[in-house]
């Protein structure tokens, strides 16, 4: 990058870095179109199209992270960026986040990669002509980054970049409950209980019983206080894992990162409160696909600089500049 990444000064700490673009940042008004994309399964996915329609032109998949959507202030800031210089990008929604609880019992969870090959399938039909790449952060990193490990040279995609990704999910689920980080937790557990008790009082409204039935086989939603508490009662009995341990064991990117050939980039801070430093991936870890650059600052999709009057955000210059470069290159 011709500017490096300076975390912005009046921002010091990775929690005010973190908690700047949920709480602060005014959103990008965007004109978008949504596609619903029905899943093999009978559930639905919802996509949020963006930028222009062109055949040729290069499309950037766009995934958010944990209880996010695609209204996330930076997947919003990440397409009207993409949309300025020429390209035209769609945010996912994963299964229920779109504003309307799925139709199935079980939801989504970071190891749902399967979810992310039938859309990228989907979208390989719709603009077979157009450069394929996809971006995700967070849990959305994670999906992605096991899916590239997974399909290897068959990825269909020409690129990708992951953020603040939670490379080993049982370690990232014991780093969120210490110090502050359990505000975070606290979150995340209101809002994931909430994501099921919707999903209840739809098949309720609408006669479901069956899956109402497997919901509440689950056993009462009360008492869960952590990662463990969640994944361990709902995760992994809802999407055939054996317990939370198998579930971290077999959906954590750290395991597939060796077997990616799609050129990736991947963006973390040494300071993100949900990431141990010994969870982060050793250099003979990675394939020779993959470019991992780790900053000192930046907190959990934080990566705030400029001025408190003009803040900037380096994700979206970065990942825009590392697309486009690679974009040229295989042009060339």
């Amino acid at each position: 990058m011709k500017t490096p990444f300076k975390p912005a000064w009046w921002l010091p700490g990775p929690h005010l870095q973190t908690l700047w673009n949920p709480m602060c940042r005014q959103p990008a008004k965007l004109e978008r179109t949504r596609e619903r994309l029905w899943l093999e399964d009978g559930d639905f996915l919802d996509l949020d199209w963006h930028g222009p329609h062109e055949a040729s032109t290069p499309l950037v998949l766009v995934l958010h992270g944990l209880t996010g959507s695609s209204d996330s202030l930076y997947v919003l800031g990440l397409q009207q960026t993409l949309a300025a210089q020429g390209w035209a990008s769609v945010a996912l929604n994963w299964r229920g986040c779109s504003g309307e609880p799925n139709l199935l019992a079980r939801g989504y969870h970071s190891g749902a990669s399967e979810d992310l090959a039938e859309t990228v399938r989907h979208l390989r039909a719709q603009r077979p002509m157009a450069p394929l790449y996809a971006v995700g952060y967070s849990l959305g990193g994670n999906v992605l980054l096991k899916y590239l490990g997974e399909t290897g040279a068959d990825s269909q995609l020409q690129g990708a970049a992951a953020v603040s990704v939670p490379f080993r999910l049982d370690q990232c689920a014991d780093r969120i409950g210490i110090g502050f980080s359990r505000v975070y937790q606290r979150r995340f557990m209101r809002e994931m209980i909430a994501y099921v008790k919707d999903k209840q009082r739809l098949f309720a409204h609408q006669g479901m019983t069956d899956r109402l039935s497997t919901l509440e086989k689950l056993g009462p939603l009360d008492g869960m206080r952590t990662f463990w508490d969640f994944d361990g009662r709902i995760t992994a009995p809802l999407h055939g894992y054996a317990d939370a341990e198998d579930y971290y064991r077999r959906a954590s990117s750290r395991y597939f990162l060796g077997q990616i050939e799609t050129p990736t980039l991947i963006i973390h801070a040494a300071d993100d409160p949900f990431v141990f430093p010994h969870s982060l991936p050793e250099a003979n870890e990675l394939s020779a696909s993959i470019t991992f650059e780790l900053h000192t600052h930046g907190g959990h999709v934080g990566f705030v600089e400029g001025s408190l009057s003009k803040p900037g955000y380096y994700l979206e210059r970065r990942i825009p500049e590392w697309l486009m470069r690679h974009r040229v290159n295989d042009s060339a």
